[in-house]
């Protein structure tokens, strides 16, 4: 663990000292560019320019030929200790303005780094000369506002990253390199399954082998929570503003929200469906006999995200949360945390993902008194150690009416994603003043988990395709067989098959058209259809099918029958094949 550590400090430092020599480059080539930031992320870096000309991808090479030689110069990399004034006057001389704007939130004594002609405002560390830049990369270009604040200057941002071993940085880029093949966005338009359109940025539609997807997954989830004991609810998808100002969101979640008037007062459509479910526990008196109470919904959200976040299904303004709120009694917390960890497993399992698990903590913008913040994280801590999970604490990261667990999710490339997400609320059922009668015919308040299994589920479509590369399991794939005719004169014996298949709940489509049958099996591949039935004179007369598998090929002759009950048990089984 502490080598691992130890590692990523030293790939830290080598990054942000690649960023510097990529500054210092940019300034060579444009001498009038504004520098800003030039932070290390996770796998690599960015630096963020302002100037005229428009980065191109051919830019790229120059700015990486430029680095090479700055490498080659083996400039020493030296840290200056200044004052804030002294450092005004070296920016102002420079012209760099952004530099002055950071330099006024600083304290009286900052630290620059030199290497050459160039100098940086950086608090460090660096490496000791630029020599010791050796296996890097420039990878993409793309617009970013100043500080996040699109009133502010629109800046041009290069995205690059920089490995200690060549072999690692090879590694990468191969990452990367299959990353963009399995995009989603690429296998939506490839496999037909949504589109973004110009007339709704952000707002996804759902094609019709798309939504042969979604509805697998909602059934597979519907069927799943019937077993544990949860009703299902829909709420309004509008709401009005005072509900808003109850909940909290007015005061900590507005400038996400979109609103609209009606009959001169003032209405949001919902971000989040807890509110609604309140009301829901609400509408009656219970009993602490009724306890605990599971209602989960599929709810449509809309959150107001700025242009150039949305990516793809990944971000976008309107999409269904796989919600559930459980209402219950103290003595009953833990057992409920319990059960939706076990919950969250199971269908983690089901498709296949591992998963790790953070504990999020009170954020700055919190509602309730810390002792219930204490009381609801300690909950969350100890239901994770009775369960023997491993976790991470996400120090101020909860969400502002509780402390919450997330649920990581890792794909067939290594990539994480938050999904899940547990979160344990006293403070709305204080704020909704919800109650229930004890045994002693007394009021008393409950408490309540928010809960989701695939977040949101548009989202959790992208990330199954990027996962498969679009080779959906068989029970989830939009079209299960294609069934494809050698030619005309089998057609009839073609469609006698998908029509059994058909009436067997099969997905099944026939390819009539008038092609070579190579090319046949060969786009059924590309549409990733798990199973292509060829079926010529020789399967007409016997009664048989000839069986290919998408991945494993020519699988031999079978009885109709035969393959049936093949594809339903894989079916029923939910294999991920």
């Amino acid at each position: 663990m502490e080598e691992n550590m130890v590692l990523a400090n030293q790939e830290e430092i080598l990054r942000h000292t690649t960023a510097h020599i990529m500054a210092q480059a940019v300034l060579r080539l444009w001498p009038d560019t504004k520098i800003a930031i030039g932070p290390v992320i996770k796998n690599g870096f960015y630096y963020d320019f302002d100037l005229e000309h428009r980065f191109t991808p051919d830019d790229l090479e120059k700015i990486e030929e430029e680095m090479k030689k700055i490498i080659a110069e083996d400039l020493p990399i030296v840290r200056e200790e200044i004052s804030n004034g002294d450092a005004v006057a070296l920016f102002r001389a420079q012209n760099q303005d952004y530099k002055l704007e950071l330099l006024e939130g600083l304290e009286e004594q900052v630290s620059i780094y030199r290497q050459g002609e160039f100098v940086d405002l950086c608090r460090g560390p660096h490496l000791e000369r630029t020599s010791q830049v050796k296996h890097f990369k420039l990878q993409s270009i793309a617009g970013a506002y100043w500080r996040g604040d699109s009133q502010r200057q629109m800046l041009q941002r290069i995205y690059g990253t920089a490995f200690l071993k060549k072999e690692d940085l090879k590694e990468h880029l191969r990452m990367l390199e299959e990353a963009a093949k399995r995009d989603h966005r690429v296998l939506g338009r490839q496999l037909d399954l949504f589109s973004i359109q110009d007339e709704g940025p952000g707002f996804p539609f759902f094609h019709p082998k798309g939504m042969v997807l979604r509805n697998q997954l909602e059934e597979y989830w519907r069927e799943e929570h019937r077993k544990r004991g949860y009703v299902e609810i829909k709420t309004p998808i509008m709401l009005h503003e005072e509900l808003w100002h109850r909940s909290g969101h007015w005061d900590n979640y507005k400038e996400n929200m979109y609103f609209s008037s009606i009959d001169e007062q003032t209405f949001a459509i919902k971000p989040m469906n807890c509110p609604g479910a309140m009301l829901m526990y609400k509408r009656k008196l219970h009993s602490y006999r009724d306890l605990p109470i599971r209602m989960a919904e599929m709810g449509l959200v809309h959150r107001h995200e700025l242009s150039g976040t949305l990516h793809g299904l990944m971000r976008i303004r309107a999409f269904t949360q796989d919600d559930a709120h459980i209402f219950m009694l103290p003595s009953q917390i833990l057992d409920e945390i319990i059960g939706v960890i076990d919950f969250v497993d199971d269908v983690y399992r089901a498709f296949g993902f591992k998963y790790h698990v953070e504990l999020s903590t009170k954020p700055e913008n919190a509602i309730g008194d810390d002792e219930m913040w204490e009381q609801a994280t300690e909950a969350l801590r100890k239901a994770l150690e009775i369960k023997g999970l491993d976790y991470v604490v996400n120090e101020g990261d909860g969400a502002f009416y509780g402390p919450k667990i997330d649920f990581h999710l890792e794909d067939s490339l290594g990539r994480t994603w938050q999904c899940a997400t547990i979160q344990l609320d006293f403070a709305m059922p204080e704020r909704f003043d919800l109650v229930y009668i004890d045994e002693n015919n007394e009021r008393k308040r409950p408490v309540m988990l928010h809960r989701v299994l695939y977040g949101a589920l548009e989202r959790f479509i992208a990330i199954l395709t990027e996962h498969t590369a679009g080779a959906f399991p068989t029970w989830l794939a939009p079209v299960q067989v294609q069934v494809i005719p050698v030619n005309d004169e089998v057609l009839p014996y073609a469609q006698e098959v998908a029509d059994r298949l058909f009436a067997e709940g099969i997905r099944v489509e026939v390819d009539r058209r008038d092609e070579k049958m190579g090319k046949k099996i060969r786009e059924a591949q590309l549409q990733q259809v798990p199973y292509m039935l060829i079926v010529g004179k020789k399967e007409q007369e016997s009664g048989q099918v000839s069986v290919r598998h998408r991945r494993q090929g020519d699988l031999g002759a079978l009885d109709v029958q035969a393959f049936l009950e093949q594809i339903q048990e894989e079916i029923a089984e939910k294999k991920n094949s």
